[in-house]
């Protein structure tokens, strides 16, 4: 018998990828949204969870970002 699992496929680069694994393990075991890891940069998640990972991702490129002293 066929299992099916709604999910979400995310293709990325290994940055990117370890750093939304390592944002998964930091939320408590019933929000974590990773489904499988399937290589080094393909990741299989929860459907809801594509709005979470891109505001994560945003937050994160916004603390990283230079800002010139004005």
């Amino acid at each position: 018998m066929v299992n099916a699992t709604k999910g979400l496929f995310v293709s990325c680069d290994i940055p990117m990828a370890q750093f939304i694994i390592n944002y998964n393990n930091t939320l408590p075991p019933s929000q974590q949204f990773i489904i499988h890891v399937l290589d080094s940069t393909h990741l299989f998640v929860q459907p809801h969870a594509a709005e979470m990972i891109r505001s994560a991702i945003s937050e994160f490129r916004d603390q990283n970002s230079y800002e010139k002293p004005t």
